[in-house]
């Protein structure tokens, strides 16, 4: 993508002036941000998504007797019907479950990956919503179809109503106002207060049209979340690094992690106070654990491709052809539930990291950047990297479409 080329998805902005001016500062609305725009889930596709088990669903309801909510699978049986007002059917993940969702959202990599979350796909009746919220991660609203109202403040004051299953502002006075139409847009901020209303409206064809939000959200990891997991990983790394150079100088596959050892303790009167020694072990293990850049990168790189919870891969419908993927005019092509990132030393793919140098690297840059490799980009594999490639296919991580095509 060329960050520099100014989009109607922005505005006539680049990539690079929206990131600038706008990105994490302040909202953008953007009037026609893709036109004509055609859905690609109709409503009964979207119902039928949230009755599967696998999917993340919700389904929300305003009554003048307060707020319900129900999470998936959801029936659709147990849907209110269309004529009823006030009730949203919210649909996460979308992009893990079709194709068009995931290729959506490639238009909106001018964004790092690693801050990329999924799509959220709302179908709501006239007066339908979740009422007014903030969201602690950057979010494009774009208005697939129908009508919403869209009111929007940078408030301060962040108190909840009580007894209510949502997290709905207690507080909201909206300071803007936006009724978005199909294929209008609207950018916002962390914590920019915000409260969408479907309404009615009415389609090119002269019937009702329903009102469908896609909501494409990004990871925004809190720094309690990251230091937590990125400890746990890096104590698995040391574990593992111990292990091997024990193995190493000892020959022994059972050798002895560094255990804690206090041979000068002497006999204690308070025996629940808690030892100086012991607090100081603890400290150096987890600056012995940070002090190991290679190990921090690894760890980060493996818990931002981690897949989420639920996602599954395919058995590949044809066997990997080897070394003859090389010679061929087929494509690899990532498959949509991969993550793949990099660093100057690594290459990550779904929790996995590998070491990754010269001509073999900028291969697997490519095929992460672009998330696809062409035969003549394929010719330049090393065997090793071939190899790999091959071991991601079986494991469904990538796909040969255009030797499957063939078979």
């Amino acid at each position: 993508m060329d960050v520099h080329q100014p989009l109607a998805l922005l505005a006539g902005l680049s990539p690079a002036e929206f990131m600038t001016r706008h990105w994490q500062k302040k909202p953008l609305l953007v009037r026609q941000a893709i036109p004509g725009f055609v859905p690609f889930l109709s409503r009964a596709a979207l119902v039928k998504l949230a009755a599967q088990e696998q999917v993340e669903s919700r389904l929300i309801v305003r009554q003048n007797k307060g707020w319900t909510l129900k999470n998936g699978p959801i029936s659709p049986k147990t849907l209110p019907p269309l004529a009823q007002e006030g009730w949203s059917l919210l649909v996460q993940g979308v992009d893990l479950h079709e194709p068009a969702g995931h290729a959506l959202l490639q238009q909106f990599r001018f964004v790092p990956d690693a801050r990329m979350d999924d799509l959220m796909i709302s179908f709501a009746t006239p007066g339908g919503g979740v009422g007014p919220h903030f969201d602690s991660y950057d979010v494009f609203l774009f208005q697939a179809s129908g009508r919403r109202r869209w009111k929007i403040s940078k408030q301060k004051n962040f108190s909840l109503q009580p007894d209510v299953p949502l997290k709905i502002l207690q507080n909201f006075e909206a300071e803007e106002e936006f009724v978005l139409e199909a294929g209008d847009m609207l950018y916002l901020p962390p914590r920019y207060a915000h409260d969408g209303t479907a309404e009615a409206s009415v389609g090119s064809n002269g019937k009702p049209a329903d009102c469908m939000t896609y909501s494409i959200g990004f990871r925004c990891p809190a720094q309690t979340e990251l230091a937590s997991e990125l400890l746990h990983r890096l104590a698995e790394i040391g574990e593992d690094a111990v292990q091997s150079v024990a193995e190493e100088k000892t020959g022994a596959r059972d050798a002895p992690p560094n255990m804690y050892r206090d041979p000068e303790q002497p006999a204690t009167p308070t025996p629940a106070a808690m030892p100086e020694g012991l607090a100081a072990f603890a400290a150096k293990a987890v600056l012995d654990a940070l002090e190991d850049p290679i190990a921090l990168a690894c760890a980060l790189g493996e818990y931002m491709t981690e897949p989420k919870p639920g996602v599954w891969f395919d058995e590949p419908l044809q066997p990997w052809v080897g070394k003859a993927v090389k010679t061929s005019q087929s494509t690899v092509v990532l498959d949509a539930r991969t993550r793949m990132m990099y660093d100057a030393d690594h290459v990550f793919i779904n929790g996995e990291s590998y070491r990754a140098k010269g001509a073999d690297a900028r291969l697997m840059h490519s095929l992460a950047d672009q998330r696809r490799l062409g035969a003549l980009e394929l010719s330049k594999a090393s065997t090793s990297a071939a190899k790999l490639l091959g071991d991601w296919h079986e494991a469904g991580w990538l796909h040969q479409a255009g030797l499957d095509e063939a078979n």
